[in-house]
């Protein structure tokens, strides 16, 4: 009964969803006109504070400040409905399009012929606003070129991207005189209790995961899946386009290494035309970005049966927004005390650095599987749609939306 009185904000909650186009910057944009100027649901330095938090977090930046407003109006059941909510139109979307993907033999037909290149287009500009963002000084643009190249290097290695994440994070902090310590902090003691449930969910899901593979269990795949995402989730600094670099590389570069092959002869993989599908389909649809897992997950699965595949869509879109829900909601208490901590930023100046290096990478790593054969007109319209993909967004404010159903008219008549 208590939650009926939040009836009203859930409506704007799934209005949001519907029509929140644009990844984070526009989700932003949306929730204070939304929530802070039309409906008064928070305040704007509240949802300045929220999305700054978010920000230091792994995961969905803008899914974690919504997030953040449900808790901070109706608690925890109030935060877990506002977050199914607001993904559920997206994720059923993009779960569904990989039905039609794999059943319709969507991907055969020349209206998608464009969609990749978009999506590369999509993805270098947001390597670009990344850069304007993070790289600021020497040290930044040190740990962007070698996080770059490792990755580029090592794309096929597992655990490339934690462990330089790690190293980002500790080399910012060598140096205290771009970001001091302004004051000192009075110890406090911290309940880091909370936490362990992530902790402990991790753990679980690497070891199911691992055994599944090693014992060849009937269900492997569901536990490879959702450790994948869960991981995903996890470690993902900078949103949802910082996905496609890591589902490149579990899903494409990694099946496809020999020395892989030996441990895991049957792997988790998809097609690279799909997975670019997928991510550049993901841009004509409101919600967040990282619904695209929810793609996916049906595309891993997709020889397992209807059911399976099913199944997979939602192993996918729970493994890679529970670490979201769960850091936002555990740390949000202990975030007053934490953000006095100068080392906070410091660390997460390394990680932004190393995220523009992993995106880098990933855009180098498609721009060379692109066919370039000279004077040939899809040679010459596929440079042409990435170029343009990026000038439109650098220069214009088109939709996004416009962008995708321009790329697939093109698709149809050329």
């Amino acid at each position: 009964m208590v939650l009926l009185r939040h009836i009203p904000f859930l409506k704007s909650v799934a209005l949001h969803s519907l029509t929140a186009f644009g990844g984070p910057q526009g989700h932003f944009g949306m929730m204070l006109k939304t929530f802070v100027h039309k409906k008064k649901y928070v305040t704007e330095d509240e949802l300045i504070e929220y999305n700054s938090f978010c920000q230091l977090l792994p995961g969905a930046s803008s899914t974690q400040t919504l997030t953040l407003i449900g808790f901070k109006r109706g608690g925890i059941p109030l935060a877990i409905i506002t977050l199914i909510i607001w993904i559920l139109p997206a994720c059923f979307f993009m779960g569904l399009l990989s039905f039609f993907l794999i059943h319709h033999n969507l991907n055969k037909h020349f209206i998608f012929n464009y969609v990749q290149p978009m999506a590369i287009g999509f993805l270098i500009y947001a390597t670009f606003r990344s850069y304007k963002i993070a790289i600021n000084n020497l040290i930044t643009g040190l740990i962007m070129i070698i996080s770059g190249i490792s990755t580029f290097l090592f794309i096929k290695t597992p655990w490339i991207f934690p462990i330089l994440i790690i190293c980002g994070g500790i080399a910012t902090n060598f140096s205290n005189k771009r970001i001091p310590q302004k004051e000192t902090i009075k110890p406090k003691q911290i309940k880091w209790s909370n936490i362990w449930l992530f902790i402990l969910i991790f753990i679980i899901a690497g070891f199911l995961s691992e055994t599944s593979r090693t014992q060849q269990w009937k269900e492997k795949k569901s536990f490879n899946l959702f450790e994948n995402f869960y991981r995903f989730g996890s470690i993902v600094f900078g949103g949802g386009d910082v996905l496609l670099p890591m589902m490149l590389d579990q899903y494409v570069a990694r099946p496809a290494n020999p020395n892989n092959l030996i441990k895991n002869p049957d792997p988790l993989r998809i097609e690279r035309n799909d997975l670019l599908t997928g991510y550049g389909m993901v841009r004509a649809l409101p919600g967040p970005v990282f619904s695209v897992a929810s793609f996916a997950g049906g595309m891993v699965m997709k020889n397992e049966g209807k059911v399976r595949q099913a199944l997979g869509c939602i192993m996918a879109t729970v493994g890679v927004f529970l670490p979201s829900a769960l850091l936002v909601l555990f740390f949000f208490p202990i975030w007053q005390y934490l953000k006095k901590y100068a080392a906070v930023y410091r660390a997460l100046e390394g990680i932004n650095a190393v995220v523009v290096g992993f995106m880098c990478a990933a855009a180098f790593y498609l721009l060379i599987d692109i066919k370039w054969a000279p004077f040939e007109l899809f040679s010459l319209l596929n440079i042409a749609v990435i170029v343009g993909t990026f000038l439109l967004l650098k220069f214009t404010r088109t939709p996004t939306p416009f962008i995708v159903l321009f790329c697939l008219l093109l698709g149809l008549f050329f």
